[in-house]
C-alpha cells in the first residue's frame, strides 16, 4: 500500500502526531511520503524520520498576542499558489490520501476523486462535542479548510461519538519529577509578556521553550530553543504544563498525569473549545488571558489529573493497513475497543461514561 500524508505544520502538535503514525504504519510494510505545509522549509526542525519529504506554503492563521487576525489571515494568503499547489499535486499514484488539516493534499484528493482519510482532532468538531466560539467563520474553516470523506477524529473524551481517544506519542524517561518545575510553551503569546507572568513566582522553576536563539538563564525563568529532545525530557521531569489550548501536548500531559493550565487562542474555533472541553472534564485549568492570579492559584492548589490512553497510533496503522475505511463497522468497532481501554484513574467524568452509546448509526 501506497499512501500520501499531509500534515499541517502549524504549531507542532500535529507533526508529534505523524511521528506517532510514521512508526507503525512503517512497520506494517506500508510506504508513506509526506508533505508539510503552514511554515517555512527551515522552520521544522528534527524532520528526518519522513524521508524526502515535501514543503508547501500551504494556509495558516496570523496571530498577535494570542488573538487570532482573521482580516490579516486572509490578506496574506498566497490563494494563487495554494491553487496552483493544488492543481499540480498528483495523487493518482496513491492507494489512500491521508490529511491532518493540511489543504493542499485534501483539496487535491477532492480534485482527483481520491479517497481522503482525514486524521487529527479538527475532525472531531464534525460530531457533537463541547464548542465555544462559534460562529459563521469557524464552522467554515472546519468544514472547507481540508474536507474529507471518512475521518478519524481524536478528543479526549468520546462525548458519546463516534471519535477516537488523542494519539500520545511518549518516550519514557526514568529521571524524577521536579515537583517546583513547570514547562511552558506559549508560543502564540508574547515573549516579554510570559516572562512577566512567571517573574513573581520565584519558588518555582519556569522551564519557557519560545523563540529563542540560545539557552539563556533569567533566575528561575529558564528560556530554551526548541528541541525535541529537550523538550520531551522536561516535560517528563516537570510537575506541570503551562501551555496555549493546543490539543497534542494538553494530551501528552494528561496521559503522564502532568497538571496542566491552558490558555486558549482567542478568535480560534478549536482552542477556545479545547478549553471548555477541559473545563467540563474537570482536566485542567484555563484563563483567556495571561492572568497572574489564575497562575498562582493554579500553582498552589490545582493536582494534576492522570487519564492513561491506548496506543491509539497503533491501532489505527492497523486499521489502515486492513483498508478499514472500505468496511462498515470497522469504524465502530475501533473507537470502541480504543475507548474501552482508556484508564481515567477514577475520574468522574469518565467513570460515569466510559464507553460511548452504541454507534451502529453514527459512525
Amino acid at each position: 500500500m501506497k499512501i500520501l500524508f499531509g500534515v499541517q505544520g502549524t504549531g507542532n502538535g500535529h507533526i508529534s502526531r505523524a511521528r506517532a503514525l510514521n512508526k507503525y504504519l512503517k512497520a506494517d510494510g506500508i510506504s508513506v511520503d509526506y508533505i508539510f505545509s503552514g511554515r517555512e522549509r527551515d522552520k521544522y526542525f528534527d524532520m528526518e524520520e519522513f524521508g524526502d519529504w515535501r514543503c508547501y506554503r500551504g494556509l495558516t492563521f496570523v496571530h498577535d498576542s494570542g488573538n487570532v487576525k482573521i482580516f490579516r489571515t486572509f490578506q496574506e494568503a498566497s490563494l494563487r499558489q495554494l491553487m496552483r499547489d493544488i492543481r499540480t499535486l498528483d495523487v493518482e499514484q496513491y492507494d489512500l490520501v491521508i490529511t491532518d488539516f493540511e489543504p493542499v493534499t485534501a483539496w487535491a484528493a477532492r480534485r482527483a476523486g481520491k479517497t481522503c482519510l482525514g486524521i487529527g482532532h479538527q475532525y472531531a468538531f464534525k460530531y457533537d462535542v463541547p464548542r465555544r466560539g462559534d460562529n459563521f467563520v469557524g464552522k467554515k474553516i472546519m468544514e472547507y479548510f481540508a474536507p474529507v470523506e471518512e475521518s478519524l477524529g481524536l478528543h479526549w473524551h468520546h462525548f458519546n461519538q463516534p471519535i477516537l481517544p488523542p494519539i500520545v506519542d511518549i518516550d519514557h524517561i526514568s529521571d524524577p519529577v521536579d515537583e517546583k518545575k513547570i514547562l511552558v510553551y506559549l508560543g502564540f503569546e508574547e515573549t516579554h509578556d510570559v516572562i512577566q507572568l512567571l517573574e513573581p513566582f520565584k519558588d518555582f522553576t519556569f522551564v519557557y521553550y519560545g523563540p529563542f536563539d540560545q539557552y539563556e538563564s533569567l533566575g528561575h525563568i529558564k528560556l530554551k530553543p526548541l528541541s525535541r529532545d529537550g523538550f520531551k525530557y522536561d516535560l517528563a521531569t516537570s510537575a506541570g504544563v503551562i501551555c496555549n489550548a493546543g490539543f497534542e501536548l494538553s494530551s501528552e500531559a494528561l496521559h503522564m498525569g502532568k497538571k496542566l493550565l491552558v490558555k486558549p487562542l482567542l478568535g480560534q474555533l478549536e482552542q477556545l473549545s479545547n478549553a471548555e472541553a477541559m473545563s467540563r472534564l474537570n482536566l485542567a485549568m484555563t484563563m483567556d488571558y495571561l492572568d497572574g492570579n489564575i497562575v498562582s492559584q493554579w500553582l498552589h492548589n490545582f493536582s494534576g489529573r492522570h487519564v492513561v490512553y491506548p496506543n491509539v497510533a497503533k491501532a489505527i496503522a492497523q486499521w489502515i493497513g486492513n483498508k478499514g475505511w472500505e468496511h462498515p463497522g470497522s469504524k465502530a468497532d475501533l473507537v470502541e475497543s480504543l475507548w474501552q481501554a482508556v484508564d481515567a484513574n477514577g475520574l468522574e467524568s469518565f467513570s460515569t461514561n466510559p464507553t460511548p452509546v452504541p454507534l451502529a448509526e453514527t459512525a
